[in-house]
């Protein structure tokens, strides 16, 4: 079984899979950190080629990654907005969403240069985001954690104990 963490980018996600590995020994992947490496900066697909051929590389990428096993994937903010996503990544998986108040988003990816959907200022972006994105990430969750007064170890715990996940010794 994988352990799938979703949400708005800023969440935590890769912090969390960190901390859930160090927690479970489970080996850990990030959809984004494979599309960089296969294909380059994800600011730069998005510049070159838009945003709707980077989620088809999303798509590809995903549905490499859904055929393995006893994975912590960390996805990409947008990654579940896709309904052919979600069914890949469920069928071996059970999908975690961290849920977080914009404000905290806020001021973790403020200033952050390496997100092409932040153009025009993070708070500004993150309000008009978050609204439409908030029902895809619920209903695509087994699991919904909010995340705002937890560490991430906090939430890594609550994961691996609700999935039977702590590794022995």
């Amino acid at each position: 079984m994988n352990i799938v963490l979703c949400g708005m980018m800023g969440c935590g996600k890769t912090t969390v899979a960190e901390a859930l590995f160090r927690l479970t020994g489970m080996e850990q992947v990030d959809t984004d950190a494979e599309i960089v490496k296969a294909h380059g900066r994800i600011a730069d697909i998005f510049e070159k080629f838009g945003e709707a051929r980077f989620r088809e590389i999303e798509t590809q990428t995903v549905k490499q990654i859904a055929l393995r096993d006893n994975l912590i994937i960390a996805t990409g903010g947008g990654c579940v907005l896709s309904g052919e996503n979600v069914r890949a990544l469920r069928q071996n998986g059970k999908i975690i969403f961290l849920r977080t108040r914009p404000e905290t988003l806020i001021k973790r990816v403020e200033g952050d240069t390496e997100r092409p959907l932040l153009a025009g200022g993070a708070a500004k972006r993150i309000n008009e985001i978050l609204p439409a994105r908030t029902p895809k990430y619920t209903a695509a969750a087994d699991e919904i954690i909010d995340t705002d007064e937890l560490s991430p170890e906090e939430i890594a715990f609550l994961i691996a104990q609700k999935f039977g996940l702590i590794k022995n010794g």
